[in-house]
């Protein structure tokens, strides 16, 4: 399995996951966190390797189609991106200024690396 598709993976399924059925939410969970073959989850569910697949390539394109109508990732990441640059501009230019840094620390989301925290 590619790194890079189990990773989009993962991160739509974090953006797009309760929109899934219980089943499909349990084999991305298997198949892409967890790390179980086809195989095991097929035994897990009593069902076919085949189903296991055809779940989870189906369900890959409902996710990819939500991201495609939906774009939450991308303008996550984008905001992200902005937020970063900010953090550094704030630091860079404000460094003593604790009211500022305050209000940062409480907009800022999954950014806690950049400031040190």
């Amino acid at each position: 399995m590619e790194l890079e598709k189990t990773n989009q993976m993962n991160t739509l399924f974090e953006f797009y996951g309760p929109l899934l059925t219980e089943k499909q939410q349990q084999y991305m969970q298997l198949y892409y966190a967890d790390d179980f073959s086809l195989g095991e989850i097929a035994e897990e569910f009593d069902v076919s390797r085949q189903a296991v697949y055809d779940n989870i390539k189906r369900t890959e394109n409902i996710l990819l189609d939500y991201e495609t109508k939906l774009e939450l990732v991308k303008e996550f990441k984008q905001n992200k991106h902005v937020m970063d640059e900010l953090i550094q501009y704030i630091q860079e230019k404000y460094p003593e200024d604790s009211q500022m840094m305050n209000i940062l620390s409480r907009m800022t989301w999954g950014t806690d690396e950049k400031r040190g925290a």
